[in-house]
């Protein structure tokens, strides 16, 4: 893949009205490369890493993004991790800066893996990513996830999500 470039984010199939079933074809294993890819940084807070506000501040950034006319739908991507129990951060993937938003700038290699099931699952993967990029012969700094299905859109007992560890 080219640098600063995702899999294609297909988000044609939408029976929810809110997110689109997520295709993992052409997410998993994959190494992405970023050079100073441009995100916009947001935080949620949390209650023993329960998201609280994710629903409203998702909202407030994807407006603000189509408002600038920054949104690469193919290309999309939302990077989160858990900062700490009560608050995690979010990296919008944009194609230029977003007024009223904090930009963020993301340079590494990342590697991919899709992962299905519970929401409770992100404790054994975040080690299961952090073990595939110590097989590549890497140590990884980072690991973040994307949430491709809202808790709300998805069902009770199994959700999807794409992983990437930075190299």
């Amino acid at each position: 893949m080219r640098t600063n470039e995702t899999p294609r984010y297909d988000a044609s199939v939408n029976t929810t009205g809110c997110c689109p079933k997520f295709n993992p074809e052409g997410w998993d294993g994959q190494e992405l490369h970023f050079k100073d890819k441009r995100f916009v940084k947001a935080a949620t807070r949390s209650v023993m890493h329960v998201p609280m506000n994710m629903g409203s501040v998702f909202a407030r950034v994807n407006k603000h993004i189509e408002d600038a006319g920054a949104s690469d739908a193919d290309r999309f991507i939302v990077l989160s991790q858990d900062i700490s129990p009560w608050s995690s951060e979010h990296l919008f993937s944009v194609s230029k800066e977003v007024p009223g938003e904090e930009m963020a700038a993301l340079s590494g290699n990342f590697v991919t893996k899709v992962f299905e099931g519970p929401y409770s699952q992100p404790r054994v993967w975040h080690e299961e990513m952090r073990q595939i990029a110590r097989d590549r012969k890497s140590e990884p700094s980072d690991v973040y996830f994307f949430y491709t299905t809202c808790p709300k859109c998805a069902k009770p007992t199994e959700r999807t999500m794409s992983s990437g560890s930075r190299r």
